[in-house]
Formats: structure tokens, sequence, C-alpha cells
């Protein structure tokens, strides 16, 4: 009974994080199939909208952050059973977004506005490069182990997880984090930038490059010296020019 609820659980988990990354193209593109976007709603005074929306902000980032720590995880997992573990952070992550969507206070005021219809069509395709990038991405590395469904589903099973292997896939041969790359192109590639959406594009690539910062520690002391040669060969958010694009035997030279 308990693997089956884990199972559920992971399932119903994943069906909400799903709900939120759709949810997250609309918030930002400012489409009004859903009730809140990144512009929409009733503008406050601007400096009460700066303090509450940095502090969803804020609460997205040290969530995100905190609980992707190696050392969090090993007292985390004190309490919480090992195969739902990460399901139970894209749980939590998922609710801040939530949060966020929900309480956002937009700024409406205009940074800039291309009125140009062809290029506005290139930015907005840019958008969804962006977003598609993080998708396919995440499929490229084990989209469903990152969301906490392989996780279930192997205790389910009563099956093991094979001890991650350091691979370089498609994008990852380019650049060293492509789900990131993704999401800063779509954030920022806006015909119509507000206020708002520029305090939101800063705020999630500083988080962004601060993340990363954490992520590659994390990565380096688990992979060592054949991450650090990726880390020399391969750009951290664009490509390199002129740098060979990686491959696996030479990262085991």
């Amino acid at each position: 009974m308990s693997r089956f609820i884990a199972v559920l659980y992971g399932s119903l988990v994943y069906v909400f994080f799903l709900a939120t990354f759709l949810y997250a193209i609309a918030f930002v593109g400012n489409f009004g199939i859903v009730p809140k976007t990144i512009d929409s709603g009733e503008a406050g005074p601007w400096s009460t909208a700066l303090l509450i929306d940095a502090g969803l902000l804020s609460l997205f980032a040290v969530q995100h952050s905190v609980m992707a720590r190696p050392a969090f995880k090993r007292w985390w997992t004190r309490f919480v059973p090992r195969s739902v573990e990460r399901s139970t952070y894209v749980l939590f992550a998922s609710l801040a977004l939530a949060a966020m969507y929900v309480y956002w206070r937009p700024m409406t005021a205009t940074i800039w506005n291309v009125t140009d219809t062809f290029a506005a069509i290139a930015i907005s395709t840019v958008f969804w490069l962006g977003f598609g990038l993080v998708l396919v991405s995440t499929f490229l590395i084990s989209h469903f182990e990152l969301f906490g469904v392989r996780q279930v589903i192997a205790r389910f099973l009563n099956q093991s997880i094979p001890e991650a292997q350091f691979r370089t896939p498609m994008f990852y041969r380019y650049v060293r984090h492509p789900i990131y790359l993704g999401f800063v192109l779509a954030f920022w590639a806006a015909p119509h930038m507000t206020l708002g959406h520029l305090i939101f594009a800063i705020a999630t690539t500083g988080y962004i490059l601060v993340g990363i910062w954490f992520e590659e520690r994390d990565l380096m002391e688990h992979f060592g010296e054949r991450y650090r040669r990726y880390r020399e060969q391969v750009g951290m958010l664009f490509p390199r020019l002129t740098k060979r694009r990686v491959t696996m035997e030479a990262l085991t030279k």
C-alpha cells in the first residue's frame, strides 16, 4: 500500500508541476487564456508591488536553492522517504510558483514596446524557443527522474535507480545549462516589456546565476575532474565560439 501511495503521490505532484509550468508560459507571455498574467490585475502603488513581488521571488529562490542542496537532502530524508524526496521538492517548488501567480502585483509602466511586426514576431519566436529549449533539455537528462516520477515507480517495482552518470547529450555539448538558458531567453523575449516584467527578468536571471554557482559546486564535488574539464571546454549559458564542442572522448582523456 505504501508503494502505491508513493506512486499516486508522485503522479499527482507531476501533474501539478505540469500545470504550473504551462501556466508559467501564459503568465510570462501575457496570454489572456489564464486568470492572471505578469501584467494583468489591479495595479497599486509601485513601491507596494515591488515589495510583494520581491518577496514572492525570494520565496521561490530560497525554497528552490535550499531544498536542492545535498546537505539539506541528507537531513530531509531522515523524515521524508527517499522515494518521494524529489516529488516533495517539486511540490514545494510548484506551490511557490502558484503563490507567485496568485499574488503577483503588476507594474505596468512601459520600458520598451516593439511595434514593428517583423521584430515583434522574431522576439515572440525567441520566447517560444526558450520554453521549448527548457522542455527538451529536461528530457535529454531524464525528465521523469528530474521531477520525481522515476523514483516512485522504482520504489513501486522494488528497483534501485543507478548512480547518476556524467553525460553531455545534444545541447549539453555546447552549453552547460541549456535549461537555464531557455528560461533566460523566455523571460527576456518580450515585445512589450513593462517595469514588472523587467524586475521579474532581472531577478530570475540573477537567481539563475547564483543557482548555477551552487549547482556547479555540487557537480564538481560529485564528478570531480571530469566536470572541471567540461567547464573548461563548454560555455555556461552560451557556446564558446573559440572552443570545440565537447566530446565524451575528450572528457575521459
